[in-house]
């Protein structure tokens, strides 16, 4: 009986290994063409959150700054006795003059091309005015952003690793108190300190500006870096707090998960176990807040820059406010939410190089 039966179970069992054959390829690929699909779908959900998101800015941008009580026209005319007929001129000049729906109709034709018009403090393309300045503004704020992710990065991780120490309670009272201080107020002190000069501290830093101007080559390259080193400290000073506040508490949720003391039973090192598996899965947050902080990078510090007068966005968009320059301070803000937008855009669709169930 089971000599006979043994025939017939093997060609079973042969039967049922050569069927699915042909079916095995296809399953194989189908998780990874539906992930493929499920990935495709989140990258164009996040493109097209992006696009309502800029259009969303440009209208914004717009309506925004004409709300302020202000006649520009009167302003760019510098309290000058001008009369009617000349003021009415300017209008018609810059199309003040027409409805407001045509104005709206031809500004955001041109922006979508570019063209944000022409400044009226300055007489020149706007576009023209913010391409000059934004080579400041980089090198002031990447300085800057450089230097408080890495520092935020490292104090984080260190202070979350060593919870309840002193090092952890001071590191955290600390970014505690900058994250809290104003930029603008914490710039005017180092100003106060360390340009002008208290008690036995002598002035050591120029109060504000890019450069001396009468410097050239290395001497130019050390004459710009001593104008920078107040604004960076102003600007690492508040960056890193936050970014240390965000990768502690980060790192702090993951150090009760199960894996990190499933390593160190496996004889794995603190410090590898720090470096290799804790720090990876808390960086999702601090990634997100890097990204964040790099959109600001183009958009500038405004008040940092203007404390310190430098030549950058940040600073021409507080000189175009005080008139108001409507295309100049609309070309700015357009400017500034599209880096914010695209940088995070860019996170999102980096997410799940981090963490795979993204965009799933």
């Amino acid at each position: 009986m089971t000599a006979d039966s043994t025939p017939a179970l093997v060609k079973q069992a042969d039967a049922d290994t050569e069927g699915p054959a042909p079916a095995t390829s296809p399953a194989a690929r189908g998780p990874r063409a539906r992930n493929t699909k499920a990935y495709l779908k989140y990258v164009a959900g996040k493109i097209v959150g992006a696009a309502v998101s800029l259009f969303a800015v440009l209208v914004t941008s717009f309506f925004l700054f004409r709300l302020i009580p202000s006649d520009p026209v009167k302003q760019m005319t510098g309290g000058r006795r001008v009369s009617a007929e000349q003021l009415e001129s300017l209008r018609h000049q810059f199309g003040l003059d027409q409805p407001m729906w045509q104005q709206f109709t031809s500004y955001v034709g041109d922006a979508l091309t570019g063209d944000f018009g022409t400044s009226f403090q300055y007489h020149a393309p706007v576009m023209d005015k913010i391409t000059e300045a934004l080579p400041a503004t980089l090198l002031l704020t990447g300085t800057a952003y450089v230097l408080y992710s890495a520092l935020g990065i490292w104090l984080g991780t260190r202070t979350a690793w060593r919870n309840g120490s002193k090092s952890d309670r001071f590191n955290t009272a600390l970014a505690l108190t900058l994250y809290s201080v104003p930029s603008f107020w914490l710039g005017l002190l180092l100003i106060i300190v360390f340009s002008v000069g208290v008690g036995p501290i002598p002035g050591m830093f120029p109060t504000g500006g890019l450069e001396s101007g009468n410097e050239s080559g290395f001497a130019y390259v050390l004459d710009v870096a001593h104008h920078m080193v107040l604004p960076v400290i102003t600007l690492v000073a508040v960056g890193y707090a936050q970014t240390l506040l965000v990768m502690r508490s980060s790192l702090l949720d993951e150090m009760g998960s199960d894996y990190l003391t499933t390593a160190r039973a496996k004889g794995l090192r603190d410090d590898t176990v720090r470096r290799r598996h804790a720090v990876p899965n808390a960086m999702l947050p601090t990634f997100t807040l890097m990204f964040v902080n790099l959109g600001h990078v183009v958009a500038g510090q405004i008040l940092v820059e203007t404390v310190f007068s430098w030549p950058g966005l940040g600073g021409l968009f507080y000189q175009g406010l005080s008139v108001p320059d409507l295309p100049l301070v609309q070309g700015l803000f357009f400017v500034f939410a599209t880096a914010v937008i695209l940088a995070n855009t860019l996170a999102d669709l980096l997410y799940p190089l981090l963490d795979p169930r993204v965009g799933r």
